[in-house]
């Protein structure tokens, strides 16, 4: 299934406006449910959970930021 460019850039939109204080909120909570690990330990676990919930979105974000290439040259 192949996203059109202004679907794409909704997308994009909706994963960074809900999704990511969803994610936030999800492992600083369970952050504080557990005792604190090592600063090591604790900003792996940050990051590991960073790449991980938000790799399947890749493709969403692939191009967002250059010019629409749909869009018929208006130069």
């Amino acid at each position: 299934m192949k996203l059109s460019y202004k679907a794409r850039r909704r997308l994009s939109l909706l994963v960074l406006l809900v999704w990511t204080p969803i994610v936030i909120v999800a492992v600083v909570s369970i952050m504080n449910a557990i005792d604190r690990p090592p600063f090591l330990i604790e900003a792996f676990i940050y990051i590991f959970a960073g790449v991980f919930c938000f790799y399947p979105f890749k493709f969403v974000f692939m191009g967002v930021g250059k010019a629409d290439p749909d869009a018929e040259d208006q130069e």
